[in-house]
């Protein structure tokens, strides 16, 4: 008998017969996890955490009793935290039902890719938090100012800063001997320029602030110098909420149907950007203390459940958050371990499924001081659409899901070593190359065979390359008349090409891709593609000039053979290009400069939301947006790259 198990953040899934350790059931779907021991229980370095709970998207209950016992390896190798919070040792722990396993960042053997550079962009450094040194006059019995008046009036002396008005409880226990122990010499951090959140002893040239983008599938934390605007440091990890689903629809239903589902949401993105926080000061040789402002940008599912705000009603019509305009609050009131004075702002969201990670992709971007019309596209687990210049801009959100980062696609993986992230596949002979993320080069035959799966740039190349190849036709069924080994009924009897053969992988199992894994990748494009035409006609029909692909995921697929699949418009290639992580970088200039939350705040109020879903031919319209590229939309500029003996004409 076998059991379903699940692991994440990988997203690998299978049967594993009862009786088998989680590390071998590990083994067999190509997740590593570190074991140094080899599994002799004797490292106690292959921890997992098990979830519990009905999850909806995979189907299955999950439980810590679906293992075997707890062993007296694992009591003594994990600590008392660890076994009440379902921990157990992968080399241990036996299936004997369906699980949920998930890896922690220091449990894992190959570290997740996650691509969160931006591009470098010139701002005018304006923190919300200021630093400001004073030398005063102690304090004498001829003169009994207080001490939070000295400082204030000596600020306001030297600076011109007249609108100091409180100061933060944190600080007043210990001002007194602060002051004294540095000789009446401070440096004061001053919020908004109203409130002292801290008072530092003698000179303090340098505070810092960390912006954090909270994405559906990863998290990055971008260390900021508040004085120089620069930003040595940068750390991201998968975002742990993926234990509880994949997507936010997932999450949002894990949240309402399990007791206690919201806080263990908004307790797993607190204790993932505290690890962010302690990994960035680390690495820089600072302390928490240091850190004076935080900015947080994400989507609105991420944005309520951070704040534990009940996310029921962004997922029901007319879908209306909680609130839109961007929000400050103390970080030690959300458990944030940094400065306990500092404040957390949020920027502000504009709708119920486009957050504040759109909001700083537009003032990253700004397209509203273009004269061109462009087309930003943030492409992910779900996907956001701007469209417009500086006379109107639309926005629209596509529940895309997570197929085009590897997830709900048969061998799909995320993007880790071992993961087929590029594809290339001759048209007449439809014999495939292709490239793993951890390899320099394409692999050739008696390279180390290292694939483990496909990840989402991959799965599109290969389906473009089998389109242009002929292998699937426009309604994205394969062909099973073309005369190769490589197209075969799979074991569910329906049609598969392999991409892979069990020799060139480190599974020793053909990597395929189904017939299922091309229409989850059609449903992906299309929702995309909806919602770019949509904003495209309301804008009154002008095509796109320059299409801007942002987010990590839109700086590694091929712009070509996104085109080809019809995930994005047809554009004049050379106008396409995509910009990295454009949300991280809004975050890092709104926390930067107090006049782009103002913009924030602006232009969150200006962009036109439209409901696409609510449209009503948006039926009709996703079925014809299915067909590769398109149904009935022409592509010309896509002509140049179908020429040649082999190719499929059938989409020019």
């Amino acid at each position: 008998m076998g059991y379903v198990v699940v692991f994440q953040p990988s997203g690998r899934r299978g049967i594993v017969d009862e009786g088998k350790t989680l590390l071998a059931a590990a083994r067999e779907l190509g997740v590593d996890i570190e074991s140094p021991c080899g599994g002799a229980h004797s490292c106690g370095k292959c921890k997992v955490k098990i979830e519990e709970g009905f999850f909806e998207k995979i189907g299955i209950e999950s439980k810590a009793s679906n293992l075997s016992p707890l062993t007296d390896a694992e009591k003594e190798k994990l600590g008392d935290y660890e076994l009440a919070d379902n921990y157990r040792l992968a080399c241990c722990a036996e299936v004997r039902g369906n699980v949920l396993v998930y890896l922690p960042d220091e449990s894992r053997g190959a570290r997740q890719v996650i691509r969160k550079a931006g591009k470098h962009r010139e701002i005018a450094v304006e923190p919300a938090v200021g630093s400001y040194y004073i030398e005063m006059a102690p304090a004498t019995l001829e003169d009994q100012t207080d001490d939070f008046t000295r400082i204030r009036n000596a600020v306001a002396e030297k600076y011109g800063l007249k609108g100091i008005e409180h100061i933060d409880y944190p600080v007043v226990p210990g001002i007194s001997q602060t002051v004294r122990a540095a000789d009446w010499k401070v440096t004061a951090a001053v919020w908004k320029g109203k409130e002292i959140i801290d008072v530092f002893p003698g000179m303090k040239e340098n505070l810092w602030g960390i912006a954090v983008d909270v994405g559906s599938t990863s998290v990055a934390a971008y260390l900021c110098n508040l004085r120089t605007g620069e930003s040595p440091t940068v750390k991201s990890m998968m975002n742990p909420q993926i234990t509880y689903g994949e997507d936010i629809l997932s999450r949002i239903t894990y949240a309402l149907r399990n007791e206690g589902g919201l806080e263990k949401l908004s307790k797993a993105i607190i204790k993932g950007i505290n690890f962010l926080v302690q990994a960035v000061t680390e690495e820089a040789g600072l302390s928490p203390r240091e850190i004076v402002d935080m900015v947080l940008v994400g989507n609105t599912a991420m944005h309520h459940l951070f704040l534990a705000i009940n996310p029921e009603y962004i997922g029901r019509v007319p879908f209306i958050p909680a609130l839109k305009q961007g929000v400050d609050f103390k970080a030690r009131d959300l458990g944030i371990n940094i400065n306990k004075g500092a404040y957390i702002h949020w920027l502000p969201i504009e709708a119920g499924f486009i957050g504040a990670d759109n909001v700083a992709a537009l003032i990253a971007e700004e397209p509203y001081n273009q004269d061109q019309m462009v087309l930003l596209i943030d492409i992910g687990t779900n996907g956001e659409i701007v469209f417009g210049n500086r006379e109107k801009l639309f926005s629209a959100s596509c529940a895309t899901g997570p197929a085009l980062e590897g997830a709900q696609i048969t061998f799909g993986m995320r993007a880790a070593p071992g993961a087929v992230e590029a594809v290339r596949i001759d048209p007449r002979t439809k014999e495939p190359e292709f490239k793993v993320i951890g390899q320099d080069d394409w692999f050739k035959k008696g390279d180390e065979p290292l694939a483990k799966g496909i990840c989402g740039s991959g799965i599109i190349d290969a389906i473009a390359e089998m389109f242009k190849a002929g292998i699937i036709d426009s309604s994205g069924r394969i062909n099973k008349e073309i005369d190769s080994p490589r197209i075969r009924k799979g074991v569910d009897g329906k049609m598969e090409y392999v991409l892979c053969y069990a020799d060139e992988t480190a599974m020793r199992n053909d990597i395929t891709v189904t017939q299922g894994d091309v229409r989850a990748v059609q449903l992906a494009k299309a929702a995309m593609y909806c919602g770019a035409e949509y904003l495209i006609e309301k804008y009154g029909g002008k095509k796109p000039e320059k299409i801007v692909l942002a987010g990590a995921f839109g700086s590694y697929i091929n712009k070509e053979n996104a085109m080809v699949i019809g995930m994005i418009p047809d554009c004049n290639l050379e106008n396409v290009y995509a910009v990295g992580n454009a949300a991280g970088d809004g975050a890092k200039l709104a926390l930067l400069s107090m006049k782009k939350r103002q913009e924030a705040e602006e232009v969150a109020r200006r962009v036109q939301f439209i409901e696409t879903a609510a449209e009503p031919d948006y039926q009709t319209r996703f079925a014809r947006a299915l067909s590769l590229p398109h149904k009935s939309h022409e592509f010309p500029n896509l002509k140049h790259i179908f020429f040649g003996e082999g190719y499929n004409k059938s989409c020019i």
